[in-house]
């Protein structure tokens, strides 16, 4: 992929591509242990056992991240549900307790991708605009709480999580949120993510570039999507 002189913001996913992660499952769990003598004070009886709790309530959960749909969810609202099918119907102040403190484990588990580091670095000696532009429908509050964490806030110009706005990739909402933010146009902006239809088409249907990296992609993008196979690549295309 060849891209022309001009490139003035460079918009990141978030999760494999600037981050990666394996399922905490051992430390949800003692999250979960640790709650269940609250859960047994506010339910009334014996709390279910934690991996119970992980395999019924949290695990299902995990299908929302890859929601097709451009409108975000409630993502409190759907969580408290997902107690209450289970039978806990829980007070609002320990549900929001439990999901803070399982997001907190999240906070660890999202490893920076080294070669995202260096090319964030990179960017910003060159003066290029560098923002996160991602979907994630977990409470903001908390995904914010996450990049400052992991020291990505502190090299990224903007940050939109796709539960900021209430609009997901593809919807043209959320990329022209992080342009907005970081002072670009699409024209002069470029978009690098790992997922063909909220990082490829969902950017050049605004009039953005844009190059997948397959280094962590789920799936390979169609023949003809232009790639790299590392971050590092972005030097040579910039």
């Amino acid at each position: 992929m060849q891209v022309e002189v001009g490139v003035r913001a460079v918009l990141f996913d978030y999760g494999r591509t600037l981050v990666t992660f394996d399922y905490p499952a051992q430390e949800l769990a003692g999250v979960v242990e640790g709650f269940r003598p609250a859960i047994e004070a506010a339910t009334g009886r014996p709390a279910p056992p934690a991996s119970e709790i992980l395999e019924k309530v949290l695990l299902p959960l995990e299908a929302l991240i890859e929601n097709p749909d451009e409108d975000e969810v409630g993502y409190l609202a759907i969580y408290t549900n997902a107690w209450r099918r289970f039978g806990l119907d829980l007070p609002a102040s320990l549900t929001y307790e439990i999901l803070d403190a399982e997001q907190l484990v999240w906070d660890q588990a999202a490893r920076p991708e080294p070669e995202g580091v260096e090319i964030l670095a990179w960017l910003g000696t060159r003066g290029i605009k560098r923002a996160i532009c991602s979907n994630a429908p977990f409470p903001a509050e908390m995904m914010l709480r996450q990049v400052r964490t992991n020291g990505l806030a502190g090299m990224v110009d903007a940050v939109i999580f796709s539960s900021q706005i209430g609009r997901r990739k593809p919807a043209p909402e959320a990329y022209r949120a992080a342009l907005e933010a970081v002072g670009a146009g699409a024209d002069s902006a470029l978009f690098v993510g790992d997922r063909f239809r909220e990082d490829y088409e969902g950017p050049r249907s605004v009039g953005m570039r844009a190059v997948i990296c397959t280094a962590h992609a789920a799936e390979p993008p169609p023949h003809g999507t232009a790639t790299i196979v590392s971050l590092r690549e972005l030097r040579g295309l910039l």
